[in-house]
Formats: structure tokens, C-alpha cells, sequence
């Protein structure tokens, strides 16, 4: 095992707390919606050592479990580390691959600046399995992206934040007139797909990582290459044209912004065996229009379909979803906010302070695009006219989507996803974040209100006529499962088609001080029979995105894993589930304990590579 340190100056987060006297929340303010449930934050850290096994739950321990979740790792794994199992064995038919998991690593440098997670530099870990001596093999490395490598400074090991990131404030850094906003860390996803191994972020290229060694090997154009043909009959100059062509210049010059968003989430074709990205330009998150490109790719990662669509809409969109004969996207309305512009132009606020929720409609528009228009011309629906869901909805992650055509022309289209509110979401204060007291509010993803404010799953059913009109469109919770959720997930050989089963990270809402999020259980939905089955991974531990293993034929045939952050005792467990015992005592498979000297911050995506 070799570790390679990178100067660590963590922040003090004291030991789990002996039980004492009850803690009085402090006044609330005034009812607002939503309303925040009252965390305190200790004025000084309290360092008390007992012995781990001892659990009390109260305000302050759910802080600092909280802060926990999103410690910086500094060291890297630059050796596979065996990992040993403290519950179970790895099973015999376990399959051979590796599982890799991308997020935040760094949140804090040595100049007194803290950032947002969702700008952490990315930290990508791997878990190889081997089917023939039973093994878990563990590395992990930061991926050494532009403003990785501008940073840090290798003589002294340190760290001093100098890109602003579009979702942070640098207490220690240039505020004013600091124009590095887009700062590609590669954290959100990681796709191993044609022989590549890819780093994904939602602004910009991803980075290629050497699958052996995780060295990085440097940006990985995907969004240049074969012609795009424009699907937009309306493509001549007008008023928005015009704005594009003047923020351009701004946008690419002075900001330094690659000229198109490559989004972070793609999308896998098992029917035909491609891969599905979208990317977009940069100018579109400020205008009232959106140039989407749809690329497909075969497995050798040659581009063997690529399409331009401009949406009349000012939207945002993080996830996305596809069947056999369309690709959908959920329009997340948005808009400039003038002085949140000015706040963060003077850099007292994130640059995305810019922008927020437009929940001027009481509906959700979703554009169903063609995937293959020369097959259906003349029947096709005005994609440009989108379909208003009669609820309002901000989409966050999709599990699946697939159609089912009828004999008589009609198509039902269903879309499994995890959703929040208009109400709730704000781009400035997603994870609790606060640059001035350089901690994390975890009181902000904990709100009073209902569930149906924070995030939670739900299902979306569209019926078209054989004209491909709009019928009904339905969007429902999941009737058994009403809980905060989010990350859905299926078995990778059913994506596009029709599913059965969708599993996601939810909570039990047992921790009165953290009833939402961190998520802390796994649950299982049979969408057929409309039940639900859990496994938890227990008090004062949470849990990440869970990803599905095949190895049968059968749909729930395989196994789950996914990431256990036992924050009481400061270390992370790779945890293998059996998809058909969740909700039996039996469900898990084995635990295996990461190093405690290697813990690191929650992940964000993952992906399974099968041998």
C-alpha cells in the first residue's frame, strides 16, 4: 500500500458526544414556507472521548455528523489496499469488475476559503472486484483537472483557492473581479464506456482517467467530431439570436466558459448499445431559448446519430430521460435575478445567485423530442410544444423511462424520477451551504413542510394518440413510498425498457434532528404490485447513490452497492446487498471496511464496469 499525502489540515470534528442534559432549540422565527428545523451549531467544539458504541441523538451530534459527511481526504491511494470484510463474504458469483465512484474530495483550503460540494475538486474511487480470489481492491485519486493542478502547489503541499466555482464564495481569495466561474472538477458522474474511463462535470468537457493506475490523462472531447444535423426549420436570426451573439464574447472571453455544457448524466441505450449525452451552449442558461444536442454513440465510441433541437423556453436541466422513439426533458423554469446578478458580480454571493426558480406556472412542461424523426415524418407531434404535467416539479434525477406501443397506434410513455418543489429548491443553499461560517446548515435539506417539498420519487405517465397528440399526462408520488428520496436507480439491462423494480437512497425519517437527509436507507419498489421493502444501514451511518450488479437473467438477479458512511466513527464501508431479500434480515451480503485513515467526503454517481 502506498498513500500519497497532500499536506492535510482537516478541520476539528470532535469525537462522538457522551449523553447530556437536554439542549433547548432556540427560538424559531417567524413561520415562513418551508421552514427549517432548528440544528444548533455549538459556539466551540466539545471533544469529549467515549467509545463509539455509545449512540445519543440530539442536536449538536446531528451537526457534526453532518459536517462529517463532508470532510476533505487529502491523501490519495496510489495502491490498490485490500479490503477486509467485517460482516459476510463476498459472494461466489459476485461478477468481476470494478465500481467506480466519483465525488467531492476537497472542500476546504488552507487560506480560509471553503466551497460549495458540488465544486469540490473530484476525487475518484475505485473498488475492483475478482471473481477468482474473492477480493476488494481500493484506490483512489484526485482527478488532476485545470484547476487542480492551478491549486494546489506541489513544493508545499498546500492549497489556495483562486476559481470562484459557480456555486461558492472564497473568504480567502479574490472576490471582485474574480472571473474564473466555471471551474471544471470533474465530481458529478464517471462512465466507463468504449475502452474509456470518463470524468464527468456539468459545464464542460470530461476529463479521461487511465483505468489501472486512475492517473489522469486529460480532457476528452466529446462535443466536436460528426455533423449535427438541426432539426429547427426556424433557424433564422431574431431578437435572442442577437443577445447570444453579444453574450458570447462575455461569456467565452472574460469567463473563460467552454462555448458548450456537456451535462454531467448520460444515458445507456441496453437494447441497442449505445451511449446517450446531451450537451447544450453556454449563453443558454441566460436566455429564454435552449440549443440542445442529442449524440449518440456505438461501443466503440463512434458518433452514429447527432441532432440539434432550440426549445423556446429559459430552463435548466440536470437529468433527462429516453425511450426507443423519443429523448424527454423535464423544463426546470428559470430566471435572472437582477440583484442576485449584482451580489454575485461583486462577489458576495455564488455566481448561480444569478439565476433562480420560476414558478410562474402552475405546470411542468415536458419536451418529448424524436429520437429518429425520418422514421415517423408526418405523424410526429410539434416537439416545440411541450407537455404541461399538471403539477409543478423540479426535476432532480431520473431512474428510468420507457413506451409501450399499442396495437392501435397509441403510445404510453412512463418516467420514474426524483423530484422536489419549486418552493424548496435554491441553487445558492443546496447541502446547507454557508462560505462565511465555513460549515454546512444541515437544517436547510431538513425543512418542516411535508415531504412532498424536499426531494421524493415519483412517476410520470403520458398517453399520446396514434397522432402522437397529448391525452392525459398524470404525475403521482409513489403511493407506498412518500419518504425523501432521491438517486433512483434500476437494473442497467432494463434501462429504456419496460421495469419492474426501482430502488433509490431514502430515509426512515427516525432521526428526529436529521428526519430527511443524509439518506440513510435503501428501498426497493415493486411498481406492479405497489409495494415496498427497505434494509438501513443503522443510527448516526448514511448512505449514497446505490448501483445495481446483473448477473442473471431475471431482473432483481444481481446485487446492490453502495457507499456506508459510519460518521460516529469517522469511516466509510463498500456494502453489498441482495436486491430479492431487502426487507428480510437477511439483505445484506457483507460489509467491507475502507481503511479509517481513508475515509472520504459522500459521493455523488457511480458506475459499475463489468469485466
Amino acid at each position: 500500500m502506498q498513500i500519497k499525502p497532500i499536506h492535510n489540515t482537516p478541520t476539528y470534528i470532535p469525537p462522538p458526544i457522551r449523553p447530556s442534559p437536554p439542549v433547548h432549540q432556540a427560538p424559531s422565527l417567524p413561520p415562513t414556507k418551508p421552514r427549517a428545523i432548528s440544528i444548533s451549531a455549538p459556539n466551540t467544539p466539545i471533544a469529549i472521548p467515549i467509545p463509539p458504541t455509545i449512540e445519543f441523538d440530539d442536536s449538536i451530534a446531528a451537526y457534526y455528523d453532518y459536517q462529517f459527511l463532508f470532510i476533505s481526504q487529502r491523501s490519495e491511494t496510489t495502491q490498490p489496499v485490500t479490503l477486509s470484510a467485517v460482516e459476510g463474504v463476498i459472494p461466489a458469483d459476485f461478477p468481476s469488475g470494478t465500481y467506480y465512484l466519483t465525488g467531492p474530495g476537497l472542500l476546504a483550503d488552507d487560506h480560509g476559503s471553503t466551497v460549495h460540494p458540488l465544486d469540490g475538486h473530484g476525487y475518484l474511487r475505485a473498488f475492483t472486484f475478482d471473481n477468482v480470489t474473492r477480493n476488494v481492491k481500493y484506490m483512489a485519486k484526485y482527478i488532476k483537472t485545470e484547476a487542480h493542478v492551478e491549486e494546489h502547489d506541489p513544493k508545499t503541499n498546500k492549497w489556495k483557492f483562486t476559481h470562484r466555482g459557480p456555486f461558492s464564495v472564497l473568504k480567502g481569495g479574490r472576490k471582485v473581479g474574480n472571473t474564473k466561474v466555471m471551474k471544471n472538477v470533474a465530481n458529478t458522474s464517471v462512465l466507463k464506456w468504449g475502452e474509456k474511463l470518463l470524468c464527468m462535470w456539468e459545464g464542460g468537457e470530461p476529463y479521461e482517467i487511465q483505468a489501472g493506475t486512475l492517473d489522469t490523462i486529460g480532457q476528452y472531447n466529446m462535443m466536436d467530431g460528426a455533423d449535427s444535423e438541426d432539426r429547427d426549420e426556424n433557424n433564422g436570426g431574431d431578437v435572442w439570436e442577437v443577445a447570444a451573439s453579444l453574450l458570447k464574447p462575455i461569456l467565452y472571453g472574460v469567463f473563460k466558459m467552454s462555448p458548450r455544457r456537456l451535462l454531467s448524466h448520460y444515458k445507456l441505450d441496453s437494447s441497442q448499445n449505445r451511449l446517450l449525452t446531451v450537451s447544450c451552449n453556454a449563453e443558454d442558461m441566460l436566455l429564454p431559448r435552449s440549443n440542445f444536442t442529442f449524440t449518440e454513440y456505438d461501443s466503440n465510441f463512434n458518433v452514429v446519430q447527432k441532432q440539434n433541437f432550440k426549445i423556446p423556453d429559459h430552463l435548466m436541466i440536470h437529468d433527462w430521460a429516453f425511450t426507443d422513439t423519443h429523448y424527454i426533458v423535464f423544463a426546470n423554469r428559470i430566471k435572472l435575478d437582477v440583484l442576485g446578478s449584482m451580489a454575485a458580480v461583486y462577489g458576495i454571493s455564488p455566481m448561480i445567485s444569478a439565476l433562480r426558480v420560476n414558478p410562474s406556472k402552475s405546470t411542468s412542461p415536458i419536451y418529448l423530442i424524436p429520437r429518429f424523426p425520418d422514421k415517423h415524418k408526418g405523424k410526429e407531434r410539434d416537439w416545440r410544444v411541450p407537455v404541461e404535467a399538471p403539477s409543478q416539479l423540479w426535476l432532480l434525477h431520473v431512474g428510468n423511462a420507457f413506451e409501450v406501443r399499442h396495437p392501435h397506434g397509441n403510445l404510453d410513455i412512463q418516467i420514474q424520477a426524483a423530484a422536489c418543489s419549486y418552493q424548496w429548491f435554491n441553487f445558492s443553499k443546496l447541502f446547507g451551504y454557508d462560505w462565511q461560517k465555513r460549515k454546512l446548515d444541515p437544517s436547510i435539506m431538513n425543512v418542516k413542510g411535508g415531504n412532498e417539498l424536499l426531494p421524493h420519487l415519483v412517476q410520470v405517465s403520458i398517453k399520446l394518440d396514434s397522432d402522437y397528440n397529448c391525452q392525459e399526462c398524470d404525475v403521482k408520488p409513489m403511493k407506498k413510498w412518500k419518504k425523501s428520496s432521491d438517486f433512483p436507480a434500476t437494473n442497467p439491462a432494463f434501462s429504456g425498457k419496460k421495469n419492474t423494480y426501482l430502488y433509490a437512497a431514502t430515509t426512515l425519517g427516525s432521526r428526529k434532528t436529521l428526519p430527511s437527509f443524509p439518506f440513510d436507507t435503501v428501498v426497493k419498489l415493486d411498481l406492479e404490485s405497489d409495494s415496498a421493502q427497505t434494509w438501513t444501514a443503522g443510527r448516526r451511518r448514511f448512505i449514497g447513490e446505490p448501483i445495481f450488479v446483473p448477473k442473471g437473467d431475471e431482473e432483481d438477479d444481481g446485487y446492490l452497492l453502495l457507499v456506508e458512511y459510519a460518521v460516529s466513527m469517522h469511516r466509510c464501508y463498500l456494502v453489498i446487498l441482495n436486491p430479492k431479500r431487502i426487507g428480510a434480515d437477511n439483505a445484506l451480503v457483507a460489509r467491507l471496511e475502507i481503511p479509517s485513515h481513508l475515509h472520504f467526503p459522500l459521493g455523488f454517481h457511480g458506475f459499475w464496469a463489468a469485466n
